[in-house]
């Protein structure tokens, strides 16, 4: 199966590509890396009027560390998240979550910002971004407005994103005092695709925990924080043990709004994340412990 036909433009600056987008009664759709895109329009389950290349618009990506926040332009390839050592030292889970994209060549071509806008619900880096409390910057011709990354994905694959806007940058805090660590399971090994993961933001004093933050990863249409989890852990020692919590979190997992797997299936995602959550404890007590 091919693509519907459809018109291709390639602006070189932002306003060329707010314009590009702004064509009422026409649909249009972004081009970034293309890893998730291509197939869909292959499989003409998307059939666009005009796609929009975003590749050649300048500004767009790039990584700015500053003392209280990190900046990272929406077109920067996962592959450079992955590899800027700055950015590791300032926060070391973004690094791991985009090494654990897929393989090489994917995360050479694929960008922050485009796997924002898919929101696949077991994704890497949509999760990351709510643990962190990352705010999502989107631009159009009407202007701009900051979405928090907890509230951009609204489904598999829908965020709040309007059709004529485009995601520009990606602003992440960086001085909350939690240590974070990402863990995940997927089909066929580290290469396969992601099926449930966690992020777990810890603070530990005396080897309690003070302050935690977990966001669970496929187990609905979206990532999800688990509050009810977190109160739990506080005051329990990092390295355990930890009678209940892989039902707690399925208890709460499971609560997701909207559609999202089958009972069955966000059953069993729940548990994948209880036991990550587990294992990214022992980790973490593991660490302290050296």
């Amino acid at each position: 199966m091919t693509a519907v036909t459809f018109d291709y433009t390639a602006p070189t600056t932002l306003n060329g590509a707010l314009r590009a987008l702004d064509t009422p009664g026409r649909t249009a759709t972004l081009l970034a890396g293309g890893q998730s895109l291509v197939p869909l329009l292959t499989r003409r389950e998307v059939r666009p009027d005009v796609v929009v290349d975003l590749n050649g618009v300048s500004g767009l990506a790039g990584i700015e560390i500053g003392p209280d926040q990190v900046r990272i332009g929406a077109m920067t390839r996962l592959r450079e998240v992955e590899q800027h050592r700055e950015l590791a030292a300032a926060l070391p889970v973004l690094k791991s979550a985009a090494a654990s994209v897929a393989h090489p060549h994917i995360r050479v071509r694929s960008t922050l910002g485009g796997s924002l806008c898919h929101a696949a619900p077991a994704a890497e880096l949509p999760a990351v971004a709510v643990a962190l409390g990352a705010d999502v910057v989107l631009r159009s011709v009407r202007g701009a407005r900051t979405v928090p990354a907890a509230r951009f994905a609204t489904g598999a694959g829908t965020t709040v994103r309007a059709p004529d806007e485009v995601l520009t940058e990606v602003v992440l805090p960086r001085a909350d005092g939690l240590a974070y660590i990402f863990s995940e399971l997927c089909t066929r090994g580290s290469t396969g695709y992601p099926v449930a993961g966690v992020c777990l933001g810890l603070r530990a004093d005396d080897g309690l925990i003070r302050a935690a933050r977990v966001v669970a990863a496929g187990c609905g249409p979206a990532p999800v924080r688990l509050p009810g989890v977190e109160a739990a852990l506080r005051g329990r020692a990092v390295a355990g043990p930890h009678p209940g919590l892989v039902a707690a979190v399925v208890s709460e997992a499971t609560q997701s709004p909207g559609p999202g797997p089958g009972p069955e299936d966000q059953e069993y995602r729940a548990e994948a994340v209880g036991v990550l959550l587990t294992r990214a404890l022992a980790a973490q007590a593991d660490q302290e412990g050296r």
